[in-house]
């Protein structure tokens, strides 16, 4: 079982978006939950958790004071320059959204308003300047709301980590951060590690959206059943999410496997995954470098185990309960 899950974060069919590539339908119902909630699910789960602790456990340990140094010095180049990459790489997606056309943000958000890749080369030169950068922050911000407006926010759901990407712009472009001493980076953080929990509970819920994937490119599921493959999937995405909340060692490891599972996924689903996991790999590679640091505090490791039941539990009550008020599915 230990082995499955390792495997499974290697895989890039972990962080490939299936809406971008196959046939889906939100309106369907979901899996029941219990047909998700089984035996298999709760011993990787049990894993994901186990994975968690000892990583927060290795980080008040000599070891783990090492590799934070050894993170700070291979990581100062984008720590220095994390408000250039930003800018770079975000002012780069949306150039390429408007040479592609017919996107809003991400590659299953069609529109056929032939003003939107105007607009979206906008936002990109507002990257070339910081006092511009607001403005491009909420032009973001329009885009995401035009995607409501023509998809529903439950579908929506799935990106709230553009919004932090806005923040983050807004924010560092206007030199300010929020109250409670909430940095800009912060922010995509907790944005991203949303958008990933939500994603995750998606592969429990709708896995045979990924099925067509799994015939095309078999070697994906390393020799699972697809089922247990996108439940194993799921739960090594959420676990890593998860982790983006945790302690300063914790998250940045997990920023660093999240950006090499996209970055890998580039290899197999070509230029757009490229293009539309962008915005969150140089939020995975911010992240990663940042060295803020906290008290470490055993008792805070010792609520893990509750943070971590709250979230799953959380997420999944979010998406069936949003689900079923807004589809009218039902949840057995």
């Amino acid at each position: 079982m230990m082995t499955a899950l390792l495997s499974v974060v290697g895989s890039t069919a972990a962080t490939a978006h299936v809406k971008w590539f196959c046939a889906y339908d939100l309106v369907g119902s979901p899996r029941g939950l219990g047909e998700v909630l089984c035996a298999d699910f709760e011993q990787l789960v049990g894993l994901s958790l186990l994975a968690l602790i000892v990583g927060g456990l290795l980080e008040g340990t000599v070891l783990g004071a090492a590799l934070i140094r050894s993170l700070d010095r291979t990581t100062a180049w984008a720590r220095d320059n994390t408000e250039l990459l930003f800018r770079a790489v975000c002012g780069g997606f949306f150039v390429a959204l408007w040479t592609l056309g017919g996107v809003i943000l991400t590659p299953e958000l069609k529109t056929a308003n032939a003003a939107i890749p105007w607009f979206q080369l906008a936002i990109a030169t507002g990257f070339l300047w910081r006092r511009t950068m607001p403005f491009s922050a909420l032009g973001i911000v329009v885009l995401f709301a035009t995607a409501i407006h023509d998809y529903g926010a439950f579908h929506l759901a799935d990106y709230p980590v553009f919004l932090g990407v806005a923040a983050y712009i807004a924010l560092t472009g206007l030199g300010r951060q929020f109250p409670g001493g909430i940095r800009p980076l912060d922010v995509v953080r907790y944005t991203a590690a949303i958008t990933l929990m939500w994603a995750s509970v998606e592969k429990w819920a709708y896995p045979q959206w990924s099925f067509p994937l799994f015939i095309e490119h078999p070697a994906m599921t390393l020799g699972f059943t697809g089922e247990y493959f996108m439940k194993a999937a799921g739960v090594v995405e959420f676990a890593l999410a998860f982790a983006l909340v945790c302690t300063p060692l914790v998250r940045r490891v997990s920023a660093i496997l999240l950006a090499a599972t996209f970055v890998s996924a580039i290899f197999e689903f070509g230029k757009i995954d490229a293009i539309g996991h962008a915005p969150i790999i140089v939020a995975m590679v911010a992240i990663a470098a940042d060295n803020a640091s906290a008290p470490y505090r055993l008792r805070n490791l010792a609520l893990t185990p509750v943070g971590y039941g709250a979230a799953l539990a959380g997420f999944i009550g979010l998406y069936y309960g949003a689900h079923a008020l807004l589809q009218g599915s039902s949840v057995l």
